[in-house]
């Protein structure tokens, strides 16, 4: 039976680390991740679907900012790195007061959502990752919500856009994303066609055919001269395949 949410706790599915980051701007930087229960997106593709399916609900413990807190310093020994907020999506949860906290003992915090949803705490963040979703999800693409998620950050957050492409149309759509915000840095990534059952660590990674968007990738940024973009692999993926962080 769920454990009954007060207000102001933070919904978690896992909290896990040290690890490192596998993807985006910060790829192999060491991290604690604090993964939250729910999201407002249900993307075809989606690998983390525990995290996201009202189905296991019944696994997000609500935790109070302190426990949480209290979590990620048991992970880190106590020793400042970055904290990743992801989900799900995060900007679901209150996260203020953990940012506050962590920050105050030297903590840096970075943040992985789609961009659906803006908060005044971004401005907070160290990093804001946003990674709206291309045709490919089969979900829409607010740019009015996407814009307040940037404004929101305002110019003390390093703010930047992860894209995953997956063909021909994501590829379109990515360029025309990043022609809209040029002062945000784009990084793309290869997706991954065979998301596991949310309940199956051991499901088998198609790492030939990442290997093979990889380069299909690769040589369309070259090709077109786009030479803004950042293509990297899901390095999580390489090592981990689709193993759950806890």
């Amino acid at each position: 039976m769920a454990t009954a949410r007060r207000s102001g706790d933070i919904r978690v599915s896992e909290i896990f680390g040290p690890t490192i980051q596998g993807e985006g701007v910060l790829i192999g930087l060491p991290t604690v991740f604090v993964r939250t229960g729910g999201c407002d997106f249900r993307c075809s593709w989606c690998d983390s679907m525990h995290s996201v399916d009202p189905a296991y609900r019944d696994q997000w413990l609500p935790m109070s900012t302190e426990s949480v807190w209290q979590r990620v310093q048991q992970l880190s020994g106590g020793t400042p790195l970055t904290v990743t907020l992801s989900g799900g999506n995060p900007a679901i949860q209150p996260f203020a007061p953990l940012i506050s906290l962590g920050q105050a003992a030297g903590y840096r915090f970075a943040i992985e959502t789609q961009g659906s949803i803006s908060r005044s705490w971004f401005a907070d963040l160290d990093t804001l990752v946003l990674s709206p979703k291309p045709p490919s999800s089969g979900m829409g693409c607010d740019l009015a919500a996407l814009q307040a998620c940037v404004d929101a950050a305002g110019e003390g957050t390093e703010t930047v856009l992860k894209i995953v492409v997956f063909d021909a149309v994501d590829y379109a759509w990515a360029r025309d994303i990043a022609a809209r915000f040029p002062a945000l840095p784009v990084y793309l990534q290869p997706g991954n066609h065979t998301p596991p059952p949310a309940d199956d660590d051991s499901f088998v990674v198609d790492q030939d055919g990442l290997n093979d968007r990889m380069l299909w990738l690769v040589d369309k940024v070259s090709e077109d001269r786009w030479f803004d973009a950042r293509v990297l692999p899901q390095l999580h993926v390489i090592l981990w395949g689709n193993k759950r962080g806890v």
